[in-house]
């Protein structure tokens, strides 16, 4: 019966032909934040009741935790003053078209190298035109360093960060021009390190967030899912006011 046809589908995305995979870092105690965070505010898992209570037999925790904490979503509000926050963003907000853009090879010989227009252009010329509303992911391998933080941050002898990321004429294009819908990373920031340094700010992040999309950081397990052709669901917790929060993101791909 017609009204039956999504339970097939899903039928059909548990078949083999399928893998489901897991893009987001599990998190502990000990898990990477950022320095400017202060001391003491991730908290995991604090038993608050126990069991062998009278009241009722159970096992009650609590979880502290900055908004951009392990993988992460990022909304507007987190880099511009009055803009929207989470409650903005719904279900409707949570699947879409998956894109990965791989530039592992460029990054093992520059670690530093930021995605060009070109190298967009070059996935379209093997895969086909992203489609509007995708979520564009950037395949660098970076998240094999997780745990890590200096290693995270490529932090070198002076103390400066070296990892890559996107640039903000690669962004542009893709929202501008390919209408899509969000971007994400494997590292810990959206521009590459050496842009960053070279703008005084993160530029590309706070074009994402100004013109009111959204992005993921820190994804992990892009070599697991087809460069084209896969769905990628973003979920999070539902909470007002937040300007970024812990994201449990997954792909349903085609198995490569």
């Amino acid at each position: 019966m017609a009204e039956y046809h999504l339970w097939g589908v899903l039928d059909e995305l548990r078949s083999p032909n399928y893998a489901w995979v897991d893009l987001t870092h599990s998190l502990d105690n000990n898990s990477p934040v950022w320095s400017g965070i202060p001391a003491g505010s991730v908290e995991l898992a604090k038993t608050v009741y126990d069991w062998g209570n009278e009241m009722l037999d159970c096992l009650i925790q609590t979880f502290k935790f900055p908004g951009q904490f392990g993988t992460h979503i990022d909304f507007p509000g987190h880099f511009v003053r009055d803009a929207a926050l989470s409650e903005k963003y719904g279900v409707h907000s949570m699947m879409y078209p998956l894109c990965v853009i791989d530039i592992t090879a460029k990054v093992k010989e520059d670690p530093h190298y930021a995605v060009t227009i070109q190298d967009i252009l070059d996935y379209e010329t093997r895969y086909g035109r992203i489609p509007a509303d995708a979520f564009v992911a950037l395949r660098t391998d970076w998240s094999r360093r997780w745990p890590d933080m200096g290693n995270l941050s490529g932090t070198d002898e002076n103390g400066a960060d070296n990892f890559p990321g996107w640039s903000v004429e690669a962004l542009h294009f893709l929202y501008e021009d390919r209408g899509i819908a969000m971007n994400g990373h494997e590292t810990l920031d959206t521009d590459a390190s050496e842009l960053a340094a070279a703008a005084g700010d993160l530029a590309a992040e706070r074009y994402v967030l100004s013109i009111g999309h959204l992005q993921v950081e820190l994804l992990a397990n892009l070599d697991k899912v087809a460069p084209a052709g896969a769905v990628a669901i973003v979920s999070w917790a539902n909470i007002d006011g937040a300007t970024g929060l812990p994201c449990r993101v997954f792909a349903i791909t085609p198995r490569i």
